[in-house]
């Protein structure tokens, strides 16, 4: 069975599909079942921002795979301290908050805020 009918058979439809099926990426170039080639304007819907395949995420990806593909946050990892590190010799702040979920993230931010208003005397400023 094809992809867009095994989709359209197994996965709930909430939105329309645009009736292609990509086998392939590379770069910025998506290509469908007929060898088309298609420029990814979408990104994945921006999750995959740096491309399709490229050398350097692919190895990068690879060895990571090879020794630890994912911790609870609840455990310490040396990838995860090392990024932390990184992002906070690139930013403000001096610490740093790794969410699962862009869901958690919002939440986080929002719980940020209103920290940040209560620790400023403006216990009722939350909207």
């Amino acid at each position: 069975m094809n992809p867009i009918k095994k989709t359209d058979n197994f996965i709930f439809q909430t939105y329309l599909r645009q009736g292609k099926a990509f086998v392939k990426g590379q770069g910025t170039t998506l290509i469908d079942e007929d060898g088309t080639a298609y420029t990814d304007f979408l990104a994945g819907i921006a999750v995959c921002s740096l491309g399709h395949c490229h050398p350097k995420v692919s190895q990068a990806i690879e060895k990571q795979a090879k020794t630890l593909i994912h911790v609870s946050n609840l455990f310490y990892t040396q990838p995860q301290a090392d990024l932390a590190e990184i992002l906070i010799e690139k930013s403000f702040s001096d610490r740093v908050f790794f969410a699962n979920s862009g869901a958690e993230a919002n939440e986080a931010a929002i719980k940020l805020s209103r920290r940040y208003f209560q620790s400023k005397g403006e216990k009722n400023r939350y909207k």
